[in-house]
Formats: C-alpha cells, structure tokens, sequence
C-alpha cells in the first residue's frame, strides 16, 4: 500500500479531504492529516504539530501538493525534494505554472505539474500508481 501526505492550506480544506477521502478508498494511507488540527496558539502547539508533519512527510511515499498553499506547504515541498520523493503539484489554475509566476523547484525531474479539475490529479495518480 502506498502512502501519501498532502501539503496545501486551510482555505483548501475541504478539497484535502475530499482528495483524502477518495485515496483512502482506493487502500492509501494518509500519514498525517494536518486539517484536523485547529489553529496553534502556542509555541508547543506549533513544535508538536510541526514533528507531526515532518513525520508525515518522511513517512510517506509521495506527496501531493494543493496550490494555494499556506505557510508551511514549500517548507514541506522541501522536506519531500530532500528526500527525492515524488511529487504531485496541483493547481486548478495553469497559470500558476507559467514561468513568470513559479517556483523553479516546481520544474525538477520528481516533481510532476497537474492544472484543471481535482479529476485531472486523480487520473494521473491512477496512472502513476495504477490505482
């Protein structure tokens, strides 16, 4: 069973765990779901929410990441780079993929880009993992 974790913001939450939702049924493993969280209001919140992701992330086989994203979600694209994890970048928006508009660790050889509709992700997860 391959497991994921997904990287994106609160404003994304119904969509994380919709997406969530969907690979579960499909025998994926979420290996931490940051939208059950409420907001941290202190410090050791914040440190135990964040070895929780970190967790996560280095738990999981590969990562899906939702733009928008929040405070975090480059941080944790970053921990997934480092550890030449695949990566799902999407965005229902293609232009943020434009070069005038991204990021250049967007464009490297794990990260693969999906823009339109959250079925577009869906197909090309299926396809990688022949769901």
């Amino acid at each position: 069973m391959k497991k994921f974790y997904i990287a994106s913001s609160f404003q994304n939450k119904e969509m994380i765990n919709h997406l969530s939702q969907i690979l579960e049924s499909l025998d994926y493993i979420q290996t931490y779901n940051w939208t059950k969280n409420e907001n941290a209001i202190s410090i050791e919140q914040l440190k135990s929410i964040g070895r929780q992701e970190y967790k996560g992330i280095i738990d999981s086989d590969f990562l899906i990441v939702v733009l928008p994203g929040g405070k975090g979600t480059h941080v944790e694209l970053g921990i997934a780079l480092s550890q030449s994890k695949p990566i799902y970048l999407y965005s229902q928006d293609s232009n943020t993929f434009h070069p005038s508009h991204s990021c250049t660790f967007y464009h490297l050889p794990n990260v693969r880009i999906v823009a339109g509709e959250i079925d577009e992700l869906l197909k090309t997860l299926k396809k990688d993992f022949a769901m």
